[in-house]
């Protein structure tokens, strides 16, 4: 029998993602917690084809969303937060 995950020991952080709850745990990105609900389009680029997280480190813009009315965040790297809201750039 394996060891129990540490991860499972975390708290349970409930946020919106255009008006859908979404359940993570305390630490995770936003983009891993959407990952985990099957969520990969966040935005569509410019020749309408849906963009999600590519790089998974901050460095391009394709998983940007609006996080609490602040738009141009980044999900890899924004950590999920109690009652937080994001909104994709879907159109």
């Amino acid at each position: 029998m394996g060891r129990p995950s540490l991860r499972a020991a975390l708290p349970i952080v409930v946020f919106q993602v255009d008006g859908r709850v979404v359940e993570a745990r305390e630490g995770d990105t936003v983009a891993s917690a959407l990952l985990a609900v099957q969520m990969r389009a966040l935005r569509r680029g410019p020749d309408g084809a849906p963009r999600g997280v590519f790089c998974g480190i901050g460095v391009c813009f394709d998983c940007l969303v609006t996080i609490d009315g602040h738009p141009g965040q980044r999900a890899c790297v924004a950590r999920v937060r109690e009652g937080m809201e994001v909104a994709s750039l879907q159109p």
